[in-house]
């Protein structure tokens, strides 16, 4: 989901009564979370964007329609208050815009600009609409666009590196309203309103620092206050780090904390960050902390995305979880850290179960989420700085090693939660650590969508390292499976295309054929069910190179089928054919009898889409001799069924009788009523084109019966179309399994099967016999 961003700049942190005094002692997470709740100064700055919002644009003034949404620019160096004033002006403007806020930052933790792509796809996310998995940044962007028509919505952009983020992601809905926030002017936006921070005034700037440092020393000494204010420059960000400083000495006075903000200057390279005050300010509070919450402090620019909870920190530091979390709530009460709110993020759109349904619309457990905390955009890169001058580089990759390998163990404890019924599985979670454990399905599947942001950042950042792929691959494969475990592969497909993406960046940098064909399937599937066929052909020809320069004979298959299908799905039945005899071929080499009939089943499907009656009845009967010598009843009855369609389609009607006839009986000793009634329609439609419909109705009146005594939702479905005799269906099935993260499967579009095949009986003038299992 889009991260909701909230720096420094007018947000106060816990009251004087509820500060710390000293590194250690626990807070409750609610006295720390009070560091948001109060806003101070930028009335007029606030008065001046609300006018803006109404006022005539040049479009109005031109006498032409407003073409885009109004855009509001909030613009200051890092660490003015400009989240702050654009979080402000959002809560106020909430009851205008019925249909939401949706925030996204358009700037990493690290410095570099968020793709545009990345950024489309976590706000389609949020507006609760479809996004498809691998599309490129065009079409998510119109897909975008589309989203906001008609609706009136607040879109929060914060941390905007120039108009080039900014532009594709502006709505074409004039009730909407984009509220920006960047350093400087966005030039390439057309009429946009730009709102240009400095300090805070002094009083709001004192009001700022006494919420912070406590009001008896600040009453006292207001001209010491004010010196403050104005080494601080009026800065938020520098205020609160400098109130944090002395909250926590309450021995310090006003004056000795102004002089010593005169004698320090900024570390080297942090002028051009947060300017002279916030420079200052953070080696104030920084070199004042003891060796070892400074070096948990400075180990937490390694958290991906920013943001930080107790076994982050815990991993990263190598302490304690309980001292862990003690230590980011006083870091949050000294400025150093930002409380996030505690919400369950939405991760795709639409119902539950459809692709792209709300992954967080489900009823909320009774367990209260484990607390998470931001590290502001504005002192990241000094944090930054100090990690790397203080610790060596071994001890840098220690941390991140140990932090990765946390967050392996904690998705697999995700996982295995959705696995209780297993013996086994119970045994594993019995064997973790009870910080590890999850006591519910639910509060695990809110823990993996809470964290997801930080989860897929956390993945990005060990694939491009380069320098732990093994903890990479590792870590890719676990998200993978807890996404599936919990959500399911439709509903996760956006987060798994790219999850399959850095697979594929691991292999071909360690030159790792197996898992590099397996990543290239997985990429394959996700194209082909988004309809980009041409694409998922492309990936599955690549697979097969990989699969056959790695010698495994699974993948190897496993690509053929899928060549196959790809052909199939595009209406090129010779080429399908001569892929699938191909994956027959090596599975004949195998002695994998139920493959075999599963493959001679898609021959005949293909076959029959062909017109090849010949060719289509000789590969059905080869898959129902495979099935009867599997005594797999059901898939011998299925393949009769669909033989005798073929040969109803050849005109052979009295041969096509006696096959059904025999698939009758076949489908009787299965016991499948479902199965039996859809092989009696069948019966019927043939009787009835050989002129006998009392015998015809006879069988359509017991295939009625049969379905009505049917329990719902027991017994094969009605096969459909030309299909597998072991599914049922035309379409590829696959199983998946093995390479890093699994081998989904492929299937291919059952209307897609339709429309082809409806191509195809017109050009050869053929009708589909009505009745059929086909129209049924």
């Amino acid at each position: 989901m889009a991260e909701q961003a909230v720096e420094t700049g007018g947000l106060a942190a816990a009251p004087p009564e509820r500060r710390l005094s000293a590194m250690g002692t626990g807070v409750r997470t609610r006295q720390v979370r009070a560091a948001s709740d109060r806003f101070v100064g930028r009335g007029r700055e606030l008065k001046a964007l609300r006018a803006d919002i109404v006022r005539a644009g040049l479009d109005t003034l031109s006498g032409r329609k407003t073409p885009r949404s109004r855009v509001l620019l909030i613009a200051g160096r890092p660490g003015s208050g400009r989240t702050a004033l654009a979080e402000e002006l959002v809560r106020r403007l909430a009851e205008e815009y019925p249909d939401g806020v949706v925030r996204a930052r358009l700037t990493g933790v690290d410095g570099e600009p968020v793709p545009t792509e990345r950024t489309a796809r976590a706000l389609l996310t949020a507006l609760g609409a479809p996004v498809p998995a691998g599309a490129g940044e065009d079409e998510l962007t119109e897909a975008l666009r589309g989203a906001l028509d008609g609706r009136r919505v607040v879109l929060l952009y914060d941390d905007a590196a120039g108009a080039e983020q900014v532009d594709p992601l502006l709505p074409d809905e004039s009730a909407c309203l984009v509220v920006a926030v960047s350093r400087g002017p966005l030039t390439g936006v057309p009429d946009v309103r730009p709102c240009t921070l400095g300090g805070l005034d002094v009083a709001a700037a004192v009001d700022l620092l006494e919420w912070y440092a406590g009001p008896t020393r600040i009453t006292c000494d207001p001209v010491a206050a004010a010196c403050v204010v104005e080494e601080c420059g009026g800065q938020p960000a520098a205020l609160v780090l400098v109130g944090g400083w002395l909250a926590a000495r309450p021995k310090m006075s006003v004056v000795d904390v102004a002089k010593r903000l005169r004698e320090l200057a900024p570390a080297e390279g942090h002028e051009g960050v947060g300017g002279r005050p916030l420079g200052r300010a953070f080696r104030l509070a920084y070199e004042s902390l003891p060796q070892t919450p400074a070096r948990i402090l400075r180990l937490l620019a390694l958290a991906p995305a920013g943001l930080v909870d107790a076994h982050t920190t815990s991993a990263l530091a190598g302490c304690s979880v309980s001292a862990a979390q003690a230590a980011l709530e006083e870091f949050t009460v000294q400025g150093f850290l930002r409380a996030e709110p505690a919400e369950v993020p939405a991760v795709s759109a639409g119902a539950p179960g459809v692709p792209g349904g709300p992954l967080g619309a489900a009823t909320r457990s009774c367990e209260p989420p484990a607390p998470q905390y931001r590290v502001p955009g504005c002192l990241a890169p000094m944090l930054r700085a100090a990690l790397y001058e203080r610790e060596r580089p071994a001890e840098v990759e220690l941390a991140r090693a140990r932090m990765l390998e946390r967050t392996v163990r904690q998705l697999h404890s995700c996982r295995a939660i959705t696995e209780t019924g297993d013996l086994a599985t119970r045994k594993r979670i019995a064997e973790l650590p009870r910080p590890l454990r999850f006591p519910t399905r639910q509060a695990a599947e809110e823990w993996l969508l809470a964290r997801l942001p930080s989860l897929l950042a956390a993945a990005r950042l060990a694939v491009e390292d380069g320098r732990l792929d093994t903890l990479a691959r590792r870590l890719v494969s676990a998200l993978t499976r807890a996404l599936t475990a919990h959500l399911g592969a439709e509903r996760a497909a956006p987060e798994l295309y790219g999850l399959h993406q850095l697979v594929l960046d691991v292999a071909q940098r360690c030159e790792m054929p197996l898992e590099k064909g397996a990543a290239l399937l997985n990429l394959g599937d996700l194209d082909a069910r988004a309809g980009r066929t041409t694409e998922a052909l492309d990936r599955y020809r690549e697979a097969l190179r990989a699969a056959r320069e790695s010698g495994d004979p699974y993948a190897t298959s496993r690509s053929l089928e899928s060549i196959a299908a790809a052909h199939q799905e595009l209406g090129d039945w010779q080429r399908a054919a001569d892929w699938y005899r191909r994956g027959l071929e090596l599975r004949l080499t195998r002695g994998e009898l139920a493959d075999e009939a599963r493959l001679y089943g898609r021959l005949g499907a293909v076959y029959t889409y062909a017109g090849e009656w010949g060719d289509a009845l000789r590969s059905w009967r080869a898959a129902a001799a495979a099935c009867r010598r599997l005594r797999d009843l059901p898939g011998h009855a299925r393949a009769l069924s669909e033989a005798a369609r073929v040969q109803e389609y050849a005109g052979r009607p009295q041969e096509a009788l006696r096959t059904c006839l025999e698939a009758v009986e076949c489908a009787r000793q299965a016991g499948d009523t479902r199965l039996q009634a859809a092989v009696r329609l069948r019966l019927a439609d043939t009787l009835e084109r050989l002129g006998d419909p009392a015998a015809a109705d006879l069988h359509r009146t017991e295939a009625e019966r049969l379905l009505e005594a049917a329990p719902a939702g027991v017994g094969a479905a009605e096969p459909e179309g030309a299909g597998d005799p072991q599914s049922g269906a035309a379409g590829t099935r696959i199983a998946g399994g093995g390479g890093i993260s699994g081998l989904a499967g492929t299937t291919t579009s059952k209307a897609a099967q339709n429309r082809t095949q409806n191509r195809t009986q017109n050009r050869q003038g053929q009708q589909v016999p009505k009745g059929s299992l086909r129209n049924q």
